[in-house]
This record gives structure tokens, C-alpha cells and sequence, in this order.
């Protein structure tokens, strides 16, 4: 009786073939983003780049990304939005290994759409600059060979914003380089000071869970073990950083910013 003998590939061949494959899948991927990165600049062309909604212009660079977007954000609140929702979207194609940092000033992260980000997106890293931003711009940075960058909301009556695409490798580099000397020197999220100034995190909660539960400041100063001016200071100075103009809008945001738990 005759027996056949079957040959299974060894796995240094398995090992090759997987690692074509998966460069080839690459290869395209980067083909692919590169195309559509291009054909959405050449539709761009026929207009003023600040003409183009944000939103589109955003979404199309950040899917665009195949290694790095880097982000300056300094309190343009259409460009926040836009930029954290483009985030936020399920990853495609290659951008499902791009590195994101996220560089802010302070009042950016009254939003609250910074702080939901870092929530829902491990792969960001935010990092927030107390002092400003000096000379560095608001703007977006792919793969340190394009830079977007936008001046101005635009809003009905006031015109668009002014906006431009910079491909200049000289520029570029510039601003990458400026965009990481100013990162070496932020904190991040993480450290950056909580709200309520000296108050302990406990504390803050505390009092924010008494304003959205509607208890009377004399009933929660008791609570605190505080006096009713000073539970009045904590209040304003919490409602001040929070960007609040009521107790109830402070209630809001403190939940956005993950300060509270949401009910459901």
C-alpha cells in the first residue's frame, strides 16, 4: 500500500508570505490615503481654502494621516469641535496606527470636548499649555509634510475664515519644530491642575454634586464644614473655570468633563 506524504510550508515561508501580505496591504493603504488627500486638495482648489466647511477639511486630513497628526488649539471653538469629532470617528484604514498629540491652552478645556476625548481615545495624548502658545498658531499637522492652518470663525455675517494649506518642507519643518519645543513644555492632562484652585478633588465633587442636586448653600456649607462665604467662593471660583453662568450649566459641563457621573 502506497502512502502519499503531504508537505506543509515551514513557518519561516508561512513568516514571509504573512509579512508580503501585510506589506503589500500597507503599501496600498498609503497609496489609498495619499489619492484621496490629493483628489480632495484638487477639489479645494477652485474655491478659497476658507471657504471649505472645517468639518470636511479636517475629516478628510486626519483620515488622510498615515503616522502623526499633531494638533494647536487655542480656543477657536468651531476648530475644537471639528477637530474632536474627526478623532473621535472609528479609525479607517491606516490611521488605525497614527500617533495623535493634542497640544491646548487652558480655556480650550472648558468645552469639555478635549477632556471627552482623552475619555474615549486612548492613542491621544493631551497636553495643556498654561501660558499660551507663544508665536505657534492654531493649526494641524500630518505626517510632518503637510500644515492646516486656520485664522478666524466663520461665521453668518462676519465671512469665512482665512485658511491655508502649507506644503513647503522648509515651513513645515518650522512648525513642527515649534510645535515641539512648546509640547516638551506642556503638561499633560493628567497633571494639569484640577478645578477649585487649593480645593481637593473630593471637595470639588461634593460641591458640584450640591449644585446639581439643587441644595441650598446653607445646606451644603453645613455639609462642607465650611461657612456659607466661603462655600459661596468655592462656588464662583469652580463655576469661573468651568466657564459656567449657572449652577446648572456648571452641573452640565462638570459631567462632560467627567467630573461627575452621568444619570441615566
Amino acid at each position: 500500500m502506497s502512502t502519499e506524504s503531504t508537505e506543509t510550508p515551514s513557518s519561516g515561508a508561512i513568516d514571509y508570505v504573512e509579512h508580503a501580505l501585510l506589506a503589500a496591504r500597507d503599501l496600498i493603504e498609503s497609496t489609498v490615503t495619499r489619492h484621496r488627500r490629493e483628489l480632495a486638495q484638487d477639489s479645494w482648489a477652485g474655491t478659497a481654502l476658507g471657504k471649505v466647511p472645517l468639518a470636511e477639511v479636517v475629516d478628510t486630513l486626519v483620515d488622510c494621516a498615515e503616522r502623526t497628526v499633531s494638533v494647536v488649539l487655542s480656543g477657536n471653538e468651531e476648530q475644537t469641535r471639528a477637530v474632536c469629532a474627526a478623532l473621535a470617528r472609528p479609525a479607517r484604514g491606516a490611521r488605525r496606527a497614527v500617533v495623535v498629540r493634542l497640544l491646548c491652552e487652558e480655556p480650550v478645556l472648558a468645552s469639555g470636548a478635549v477632556r471627552a476625548l482623552a475619555r474615549t481615545d486612548p492613542r491621544c495624548e493631551i497636553r495643556v499649555c498654561d501660558g499660551g502658545l507663544p508665536a505657534l498658531p492654531e493649526a494641524l499637522l500630518i505626517d510632518g509634510e503637510v500644515v492646516y492652518l486656520r485664522r478666524g470663525p466663520s461665521e453668518p455675517g462676519r465671512g469665512p475664515g482665512q485658511a491655508s494649506l502649507v506644503e513647503d518642507p522648509a515651513t513645515v519643518r518650522a512648525l513642527e519644530m515649534m510645535f515641539a519645543g512648546t509640547w516638551g513644555n506642556a503638561v499633560t492632562l493628567a497633571d494639569y491642575p484640577r478645578l477649585g484652585g487649593r480645593l481637593c478633588p473630593d471637595s470639588v465633587r461634593r460641591i458640584l454634586e450640591c449644585l446639581r442636586t439643587g441644595h441650598t448653600d446653607e445646606v451644603a456649607a453645613r455639609q462642607m464644614q465650611v461657612s456659607l462665604r466661603t462655600y459661596r467662593r468655592y462656588v464662583a471660583e469652580i463655576m469661573r473655570e468651568l466657564g459656567a453662568n449657572s449652577r446648572f450649566q456648571a452641573g452640565v459641563r462638570a459631567v462632560e468633563m467627567g467630573l461627575l457621573p452621568s444619570r441615566h
